[in-house]
């Protein structure tokens, strides 16, 4: 993904390791919630057949998944489910919370009382929703790569200028001279270039590396 834009996404899945899917009940209708990150639909399909095999005994699990900065990928299935009342409903779930690069299924255990379509379409939105709202989410950044080098004399006034403007770094590397990794939002390079320029007296130099995504929590 190369946009340039930032996007919201989940960070992992649920459930894990010691947190259960989100269970929500209603007429004796048990539905269960399902969220995991995904790159794309070929992982979230392999993620999906998991969860239908460990919910063989599950009349229904209906799913939908997002994917691009724009949210411009997406599918939906009911499941069994009349039309237009479980996977629709999950996929307006994800879009109302602006999540992409995601997949949700519902899995739906039959309780005896028909819900009817309304009610189907109210269950699978609230039960995508509650996963959706338990799962922790991440903003992903696209950032560019600047490679800063400096004299050793030069990198306490340096260490100082990244704290007090809260710019991201990787990790430093010492060899005849300190290579600093800076991660900039690429509107802000030419700023923080010229602003190094003058803290070192023109003696730093640069190196533009790649543009990638950064992931930052939301909390």
């Amino acid at each position: 993904m190369s946009t340039g834009l930032s996007y919201t996404t989940i960070a992992g899945e649920i459930p894990t390791s010691g947190i259960s899917p989100v269970l929500y009940e209603i007429q004796r209708s048990r539905f269960l919630s399902y969220v995991i990150h995904a790159e794309d639909e070929e992982e979230a399909r392999a993620w999906l057949l998991g969860v239908k095999k460990e919910h063989f005994e599950a009349r229904h699990v209906p799913y939908a998944m997002v994917f691009g900065a724009r949210s411009e990928r997406q599918r939906s299935s009911d499941d069994g489910e009349p039309g237009g009342t479980a996977g629709s409903p999950i996929l307006e779930a994800i879009k109302a919370r602006s999540i992409t690069n995601a997949a949700v299924a519902v899995v739906r255990y039959f309780g005896g009382i028909k819900l009817g379509a309304g009610g189907l379409i109210r269950a699978y939105a609230h039960a995508a929703g509650l996963g959706l709202d338990a799962a922790a989410k991440i903003r992903m950044t696209p950032l560019h790569t600047l490679y800063v080098l400096i004299d050793y004399d030069l990198l306490s006034a340096a260490e100082h200028y990244i704290r007090e403007t809260g710019v991201q770094t990787e990790e430093t590397s010492y060899a005849d001279a300190v290579t600093l990794t800076l991660l900039i939002p690429t509107s802000d390079i030419e700023l923080h270039q010229r602003a190094l320029t003058d803290l070192t007296a023109g003696r730093a130099r640069y190196k533009l590396g790649e543009r990638k995504y950064v992931a930052v929590p939301l909390t």
